[in-house]
C-alpha cells in the first residue's frame, strides 16, 4: 500500500504539490478563523501564605510554618497543606477541594490568619500570596481575545 502512495506521488507531482498546497491554505485559515473557546484550567485552587522573619529555617518551622500549619488544618474543603521554612522566610501552600471558589478559599484562610497571628513571634507578620486567578486565564485570554472573551 505505501508502495502505491508512493508511486502515484511520483507520477503526479503537480497533483501532489497543489494538494499540498490546499491543505496549507486550510489550515491557515482555520488558524485565523475558528475561535477558540476556552482552554479548561486544570490547576487546584490554591492559597499561599507567606512570612518574612529573619530567622534560621528550623526556628521558622517551629515558631512560625508550624502555628500557621495547624491553624489551617481545620480550614473547610482542604485538601492538602505543605509549609516550606527557609532563611528568613516560612511559605504555607493550602490546597482546597476541586470546584472551590478561590476568593472563598482566600477569605477562609484570611480568617484562620487572624486567629493565628497572636500566637507568632514579633515581627512574623503572615501574608496571604498573589492572587493567581487571572494569571491562570491569561493564556486563554490572549489567544482568544481577538474572537471573543473566554468562557467561565
Amino acid at each position: 500500500m505505501v508502495e502505491r502512495v508512493i508511486e502515484f506521488s511520483a507520477k503526479n507531482r503537480f497533483l501532489v504539490l497543489i494538494l499540498t498546497g490546499v491543505a496549507i491554505v486550510a489550515a491557515v485559515w482555520a488558524v485565523r478563523n475558528i475561535p477558540l473557546d476556552a482552554i479548561p484550567d486544570l490547576s487546584d485552587t490554591q492559597v499561599i501564605v507567606y512570612s518574612r522573619w529573619d530567622r534560621s529555617p528550623d526556628i521558622m518551622e517551629d515558631q512560625v510554618t508550624y502555628p500557621i500549619t495547624t491553624a489551617l488544618l481545620g480550614a473547610p474543603r482542604v485538601k492538602a497543606i505543605r509549609g516550606f521554612s527557609d532563611f528568613g522566610f516560612s511559605y504555607v501552600y493550602v490546597i482546597f477541594q476541586d470546584g472551590t471558589d478561590l476568593y472563598w478559599a482566600r477569605s477562609r484562610v484570611l480568617e484562620l490568619l487572624t486567629q493565628v497571628e497572636s500566637r507568632l513571634p514579633a515581627g512574623a507578620t503572615p501574608r496571604l500570596g498573589p492572587d493567581d486567578y487571572r494569571r491562570r486565564w491569561t493564556s486563554v485570554r490572549h489567544s482568544t481575545a481577538r474572537h471573543n472573551p473566554p468562557a467561565r
